[in-house]
């Protein structure tokens, strides 16, 4: 019985009373059972080869998934289109100079003084960088990429080779040039409104005066009539107004350069190399100085549904030029 309860004595003998660091690097490596962080060496290779395999695994199956995806896109065509994708049909309208974003993401104000050559050369600059890619003619080094397929279209002349787009002339736009810094030293500042892209779609254009909507303005319903019949009918028009009352009295009179809206001929959108969205510069001859102008800028055409709380087929913002 004497030897019982002295090998029960060694079974339950507790373990020695190690201080922290001996205990620390006894778990880091414990000679008596060449033991690592707790695991033999073999240990530690079974369960290194096990989740090499299994990362492997997972990562191959992540890839064969990844391959079988990219097989049902193209590069050039989205799956979805018009109604069936987020966008929609509706393309939205743009304007250039924006302000500056680092400031107020919300700010829609363009002020500047017209008597201030660093004002005037900080808004000429931001269209300046917006136009650059318009300028690129080649796909030489420091070019745009596609450039070459660009070709001069006229609403008489557009027939398109299978690689060609129509060019956008911006230098052509007088007064509304670089060289001229966009008529903002003139208090007549120039503001460039886009059409946001939607692949494939075509403008359904009100190209005669039948159905003109009610609310669409009397000048531009007059112009209209003058091309009523005319290749050059086949547009997105355009109109700017001032919002308020007070605003359409400060506006002052306006011009849509090189013509009052965006000719079909540019649509649709396809994604070919070297496609740009056509532009219209707005020139705001004389308005108002000192004063904050609000200004509504549409696109008109049938298939363009206007909304102005929910900003669908128009843009605001705000004009000041000051002189003091």
């Amino acid at each position: 019985m004497a030897d019982k309860n002295k090998v029960a004595e060694q079974y339950y003998a507790p373990p020695p009373d190690l201080g922290k660091w001996e205990s620390f690097r006894t778990f880091l490596w414990n000679g008596e059972t060449g033991q690592f962080m707790g695991r033999t060496g073999s240990s530690w290779a079974k369960i290194l080869l096990f989740y090499v395999i299994f990362y492997a695994v997972l990562c191959g199956f992540f890839a064969a998934m990844l391959a079988v995806f990219y097989q049902t896109l193209d590069s050039k065509v989205p799956k979805w289109q018009l109604d069936a994708s987020i966008i929609g049909n509706n393309p939205g309208l743009g304007f250039r100079p924006m302000p500056d974003m680092d400031n107020n993401v919300e700010s829609t104000l363009i002020y500047y003084r017209a008597n201030d050559k660093g004002s005037v050369l900080r808004w000429s600059g931001v269209i300046d960088q917006f136009l650059e890619q318009y300028r690129k003619k080649g796909s030489g080094s420091g070019e745009q990429t596609g450039a070459e397929n660009r070709v001069p279209c006229s609403p008489t002349s557009y027939q398109l080779g299978e690689k060609q787009v129509c060019d956008v002339p911006v230098d052509e736009f007088h007064p509304c040039t670089s060289a001229n810094q966009y008529n903002y030293e003139e208090g007549g500042p120039c503001v460039i409104l886009k059409l946001n892209k939607i692949f494939n779609w075509r403008p359904e254009p009100f190209n005669n005066t039948e159905d003109l909507p009610t609310n669409m303005p009397e000048d531009l319903k007059q112009h209209i009539k003058m091309v009523s019949g005319k290749p050059e009918a086949n547009t997105v028009w355009v109109s700017c107004e001032g919002e308020n009352p007070a605003d359409v009295e400060n506006i002052g009179p306006v011009q849509y350069i090189p013509r009052r809206g965006f000719p079909s001929y540019y649509y649709p959108f396809t994604n070919k190399e070297g496609y740009l969205s056509p532009l219209v510069a707005v020139l705001f001859e004389k308005p108002r100085t000192g004063v904050l102008i609000n200004i509504e800028c549409k696109a008109w055409a049938k298939n363009i549904h206007y909304d102005r709380y929910e900003r669908r087929g128009n843009v605001h913002f705000e004009l000041m030029v000051d002189r003091a």
